[in-house]
């Protein structure tokens, strides 16, 4: 009797189950629905924002042209940027004046990155721009950047890949400097340096540019070095107090 019972219930549940696939499959798409128009509702509030936090960029980017090579230490002290940079380039950027991220208006289209540099010894340029264009309307993700017009005898992009592979500095890194990354454009959706750039370094460089010296403290002697000092002196103490005695005593 319970065999036929189970039977029975496996086979009304069979029945039952297409109807219920299609309530969920249901209950998805309205989820769905809600998940598409928070997204629509968030992207108008970062679009918000974007626009309020402009000015203050400004503001910021006026105060950070009077400290001297402010945006080259805050790259350098980025832990992953920093990987990508040459001796030769950190001379260049030393003529770095302003960054600057912007947004399109479609957020979610894609952004440039501007670079703007004072006259200088290795190309004529005063502004290097690389962008990107996100892939939004079923276009295919891609980006460009600015043509360098360097100066004779100082094409980075020519002279330092030859030192790349014996550079100790590239910590692990694929072999590419920061010029080398500025001109490649093969494969913008997976472009990490340019995220770094827009998501963290732009927003908050003051942290990078105040990284602290980190100072070491001495280790304690693992034989126990300093107990035995402590030991020593309390030794000799031991000595005095004896002679003391014995003087005392004649």
């Amino acid at each position: 009797m319970a065999s036929t019972a189970k039977k029975a219930k496996k086979s009304d549940a069979l029945e039952e189950e297409p109807e219920a696939l299609e309530a969920v499959d249901t209950c998805q798409n309205e989820i769905d629905a809600l998940n598409e128009q928070a997204s629509e509702e968030i992207l108008k509030v970062e679009q918000k924002y974007n626009e309020l936090r402009k000015p203050y960029y400004r503001k910021r980017n006026e105060f950070i042209k009077r400290i001297p090579s402010f945006w080259m230490t805050a790259i350098m002290n980025h832990p992953q940027i920093s990987g990508i940079l040459e001796e030769e380039e950190e001379d260049c950027l030393q003529f770095l004046e302003k960054l600057e991220v912007e947004e399109f208006e479609d957020i979610k289209s894609g952004y440039r990155i501007l670079f703007h540099f004072e006259e200088n010894p290795f190309f004529e340029n005063t502004v290097l721009t690389k962008e990107f264009k996100l892939g939004s309307n079923g276009e295919s993700p891609s980006s460009t950047s600015t043509p360098i017009k360097w100066k004779p005898d100082h094409d980075l992009t020519k002279v330092l890949p030859k030192k790349v592979a014996n550079n100790r500095r590239k910590r692990g890194l694929e072999n590419r400097t920061f010029f080398d990354w500025f001109t490649d454009n093969n494969d913008p959706i997976n472009d990490d340096i340019a995220e770094l750039i827009k998501d963290d370094l732009w927003p908050n460089p003051l942290q990078y540019y105040l990284v602290p010296d980190i100072e070491v403290e001495p280790e304690d002697d693992e034989d126990g070095d300093g107990g035995e000092e402590f030991g020593e002196e309390g030794d000799e103490e031991e000595v005095d107090e004896v002679e003391d005695e014995e003087e005392k005593a004649s």
